[in-house]
C-alpha cells in the first residue's frame, strides 16, 4: 500500500474515532424526530425557564389546580400577549396578575363581596378607567389593557413580578402577586407553542 494513501486513510479514521469518542458512538444516533418534523414542520422550543422566572421567585408560591374555563383564560392571555407583540415574561406577569386577581376566572360583579365596581379576569374597574364591563370581561379586551399599562412601566423587564405587576394594578395587597410567578411560569412555558 502506498505510505501516503495509507497515512490519509489512517488520520482520516483517526479522526472519525476521536470525534466518535467525543461526540458518542454513530451508530447509537436514531432518528426520533416525528414525521411532521421531517415534512418540513419546524418544531418551536418551550421558553427558557431563566427567561420566564428572570429575577427569582420571591416569597412562598401557590399554585391552584384549573379547569376548562382558566385555561381558556391562560390561553387567551398568551394569545392576546403575542397579538401584543410582547414576550413571554410579559405573559408570565399579565398571568400571574389574573392569577392573583381572580384565580383566572372571568368574573362578573360580585354584590357585596366586590371591591368597588371590579371585574373580569384582573379585577379591572370602569369607574378607573380600563373600559366597560363588557370590555373588560373581554379576556383578550383585558389583557391588552392590563399590557397596555405594563408597556407604560418604565423598566418592568428588570422588575420582580411582584413589582411590575402592583405599579399596573395598584392593589392594597402589592406583594401577593409574587406568589403565583411559579405556576404562572409554567403556564406560560405549556402554552406559549401551543
Amino acid at each position: 500500500m502506498n505510505t501516503v494513501f495509507r497515512r490519509s486513510v489512517l488520520g482520516v479514521a483517526g479522526l472519525a474515532l476521536s470525534t466518535g469518542v467525543v461526540a458518542g458512538p454513530l451508530t447509537a444516533v436514531t432518528d426520533t424526530a416525528p414525521a411532521s418534523a421531517a415534512a418540513g414542520v419546524v418544531r418551536v422550543e418551550k421558553p427558557d425557564a431563566g427567561k420566564l422566572v428572570a429575577h427569582g421567585t420571591q416569597g412562598e408560591q401557590s399554585r391552584i389546580d384549573l379547569g376548562d374555563e382558566q385555561v381558556a383564560n391562560v390561553k387567551a392571555i398568551v394569545a392576546a400577549t403575542k397579538k401584543a407583540g410582547m414576550d413571554e415574561r410579559a405573559a408570565v406577569v399579565a398571568i400571574a396578575t389574573a392569577l392573583q386577581e381572580s384565580k383566572l376566572e372571568n368574573l362578573g360583579h360580585l354584590g357585596d363581596r366586590n371591591d368597588h365596581d371590579s371585574q373580569g379576569l384582573f379585577q379591572q374597574r370602569p369607574s378607573s378607567g380600563w373600559g366597560t364591563v363588557e370590555q373588560i370581561t373581554d379576556p383578550e379586551y383585558s389583557t391588552t389593557a392590563f399590557l397596555k399599562g405594563l408597556k407604560q412601566v418604565d423598566g418592568w423587564q428588570d422588575m420582580p413580578l411582584t413589582e411590575a405587576a402592583q405599579t399596573v394594578q395598584v392593589s392594597a395587597y402589592p406583594f401577593h402577586y409574587a406568589q403565583w410567578e411559579t405556576q404562572a411560569a409554567d403556564l406560560v412555558a405549556e402554552h406559549w407553542t401551543s
